[in-house]
């Protein structure tokens, strides 16, 4: 065997190897007259200069080549022979080679780490309780029957007050005196303790009544997004006109049916079907991140760090993505990751170590995702969702890496649920 192996760290192999003896002739001749046929010199017609001349010519850069193919090819052969999990690419370095006699290089290369978890089966935690109350229920019907309510001035001696819808005009004025445009309004249409104006905009509107007019000293925020505006003492002149509320129309069989329900039952059965589901992902999102933090502290892991590398590329265009939707452009991502770049790294190793810990905890429970496991969440997804199966089954399976990362998504689940079983859970 012409290489050893060291033991750099958990998850770093170095492979050395030496050569005493070298003889690249034989390959560099064979490359050389491959050359030649393609070859197109200067004073000959192609594939007709001499082998001495396409020698001359090229032979340093095809040497260069036989040398890194047998570098290459070697150490493949070594990674495969030792059967090293390998991660990323290799990093060669004192390579030594002397022509047509001997080479000698090492070769450092990260691999998956082995994961040996600490006994875990006295950890306690806490999962949260779910339940859905009346109140829930109220408010999901008040924001269903929102869209079918009307709008109705609200007639007698009133004073404004939250909920209420405030038609009124409004004009600012600096403390230069001057009234910008964009401070202007009328007849404008406000909920009240909606927090659409700035603070202290609503709060001072409140009391007033229709017919009133008042002028409220206002300060705008230090992060306003008009930098003009940051920080600017505005005097605002508010006249109410009218004080409106939304009726809603009133809740029977009949407008539960025309909010897509079969009744007000089907309507309470449904949406406590509904909310509880996502309750108990929440409550489950929420314990297994617990669980993972517990087991990263307990265990001291290390990771390759081309796989946080990686991860952290993914985070980044993702974050990309959102940043982008919300109106930032090359600059200030720039900024931004220059700012928080120690978060998305911590976030990577995180995220790295967890995969790791799921996919050991996945082999010590024998957990596997099947197409049945595939069926019954695509049924699950139908009843939370709405959706109809065909369409969802489509989407998943017409797409080989969205199939894919719900097969790991399936997986992951029916391993926290072999996990919380070892586990004390409240």
């Amino acid at each position: 065997m012409s290489y050893t192996v060291e033991t750099v760290n958990g998850c770093t192999k170095k492979l050395v190897f030496n050569f005493e003896s070298l003889d690249l002739s034989k390959q560099i001749d064979e490359a050389v007259k491959k050359k030649q046929k393609e070859s197109n010199l200067k004073g000959f017609r192609k594939g007709k200069a001499p082998l001495k001349m396409v020698h001359d010519v090229y032979g340093p850069q095809i040497e260069s080549d036989a040398v890194n193919n047998f570098i290459q090819g070697e150490f493949f052969e070594a990674v495969t022979k030792e059967d090293l999990r390998v991660v990323g690419y290799p990093h060669f370095e004192n390579m030594n080679y002397k022509k047509g006699e001997s080479i000698s290089f090492e070769a450092l290369v990260e691999i998956f780490p082995t994961i040996k978890l600490k006994d875990f089966s006295s950890l306690e935690f806490t999962r949260d309780e779910v339940s859905v109350t009346d109140e829930d229920l109220d408010n999901v019907r008040k924001n269903q029957l929102d869209q079918k309510g009307e709008m109705k001035e609200v007639e007698g001696d009133v004073a404004l007050e939250k909920g209420h819808h405030a038609v009124f005009n409004f004009e600012g004025v600096k403390e230069d005196g001057s009234r910008p445009e964009n401070m202007k309004g009328q007849e404008y249409l406000l909920e009240m303790g909606s927090g659409q104006f700035i603070p202290g905009f609503e709060d001072g509107m409140m009391g007033m009544k229709a017919g009133e007019e008042k002028n409220l000293e206002l300060t705008f925020p230090a992060d306003y997004h008009v930098d003009e505006l940051k920080d600017a003492k505005v005097t605002f002149e508010v006249k109410l006109l009218e004080i409106k509320e939304k009726v809603l129309p009133e809740w029977n069989d009949e407008t539960a049916k025309e909010l897509g329900y079969e009744s007000v039952e089907d309507f309470n059965t449904k949406n406590t079907e509904s909310m509880t589901a996502q309750r108990q992902r929440s409550a489950d999102e929420k314990l297994h991140q617990e669980i993972l933090e517990k087991l990263i502290a307990e265990n001291e892991l290390e990771v390759p760090k081309a796989m946080v590398t990686q991860q952290e590329d993914y985070l980044k265009e993702d974050l990309k993505r959102s940043l982008a939707q919300q109106g930032f452009n090359e600059q200030m991502m720039e900024d931004y990751f220059s700012k928080w770049s120690g978060d998305v790294t911590s976030k990577a190793e995180f995220q790295v170590k967890s995969g790791l810990i799921l996919e050991e905890l996945g082999r010590k429970y024998e957990v596997e995702s099947t197409d049945a496991d595939l069926e019954a969440k695509i049924d699950e997804m139908t009843k939370s969702s709405g959706m109809e199966a065909d369409k969802i089954r489509e989407y998943y399976l017409s797409n080989e890496q969205m199939k894919k990362n719900m097969m790991y998504a399936i997986k992951e689940e029916k391993t926290f649920a072999a996990l919380k079983s070892d586990l004390k859970i409240k």
